[in-house]
């Protein structure tokens, strides 16, 4: 069974808390940088398990140092509290990556 789609209120004061994550498209979305491919490639990997647990994939696209997400749950139509517990992730990620 699909979590709800998150209302437009509820998001609003979710993305409050996600830094550098907007809409965009009807999904969550956010650009990373990083150092370099190596680093870039590194937070998919990992990424890439949190996913896999969470049975939840991002739409994501990568060049070189860069990596455009874009998250929603197709079964709920839209965005929802999966989507943003997996950004909260990917923010944390990134956080020990550059430090």
């Amino acid at each position: 069974m699909a979590l709800p789609k998150l209302s437009p209120t509820d998001l609003e004061a979710q993305l409050t808390h996600l830094d550098g994550w907007a809409t965009q498209n009807d999904k969550l979305h956010k650009d990373f940088t990083f150092a370099s491919f190596v680093e870039a490639f590194g937070f998919m990997s990992s990424l890439a398990l949190v996913s896999e647990s969470m049975g939840h994939h991002p739409e994501w696209f990568n060049v070189y140092n860069r990596i455009t997400i874009d998250l929603t749950t197709h079964d709920a139509g839209g965005i929802t509290q999966q989507d943003i517990d997996w950004a909260t992730t990917a923010n944390k990620l990134a956080a020990k990556l550059a430090s």
